[in-house]
């Protein structure tokens, strides 16, 4: 039987998944990786057209700009490139360590480009579809400004339930290189309206519809 490699930062974010559901980590690309990963979300804006984000799924998918308002280019790993392909070696590397450690079940995974101009949003949601529970978790990796000043807005804000009803809200500015993963079916949350352009990749691990551990 062969013993598995502990990694320190897939090792703190299941940390944080099991006592809060959610975690926030600055390390899990190197900053180099993060620079290439910003320059490539960037000429994409450049020279693809996004969509106008939409809400719901297949038939029921529809743009409600008062909901969400930000636009999205999706990304098919089947035809990644190579600054992508850096991208999904480390996802699909961390996946397999989930599935090994945890046994998720983790089977699947989609993502895409975001960016949000001065004036966007997304207003509070949950990321499971009615009649779809595969999302399992739901991962952000920001492509900012290093600093990223408060009065840019743009923070991801998590809704955390307590006990009696009671929430506790966790703002997680969207700073370079930062990563945020939380419990799809658990944690509501949004983006507060962006002053300033805001880049990032943004998806979902899921697997066959079953019950989690986090």
């Amino acid at each position: 039987m062969s013993t598995i490699q502990i990694n320190p930062v897939y090792e703190q974010i299941i940390d944080g998944l099991l006592t809060q559901n959610f975690s926030v980590v600055d390390n899990f690309f190197t900053p180099e990786e993060a620079k290439v990963l910003r320059e490539q979300v960037q000429k994409k804006h450049e020279e693809h057209t996004f969509k106008s984000a939409a809400i719901g799924q297949q038939q029921e998918e529809q743009v409600v700009k008062k909901i969400r308002s930000d636009s999205i280019l999706w990304i098919d790993q089947a035809l990644q490139d190579d600054v992508e392909r850096v991208f999904f070696d480390k996802i699909n590397d961390f996946i397999a360590y989930l599935n090994r450690t945890c046994y998720l079940g983790i089977e699947d995974s989609e993502f895409h480009y975001a960016v949000y101009k001065p004036g966007t949003f997304y207003k509070r949601h949950l990321d499971v579809f009615r009649n779809d529970q595969r999302r399992t978790l739901s991962v952000v990796f920001y492509l900012n400004d290093e600093v990223w000043s408060s009065t840019y807005g743009g923070q991801l804000t998590l809704y955390l339930p307590r006990e009696g009803g009671q929430e506790t809200e966790v703002e997680i500015p969207p700073i370079l290189g930062r990563l945020a993963i939380f419990d799809s079916r658990l944690i509501e949350h949004e983006v507060k309206e962006v002053n300033r352009t805001r880049y990032s990749i943004t998806g979902w691990l899921k697997n066959r519809g079953e019950s989690i551990l986090f």
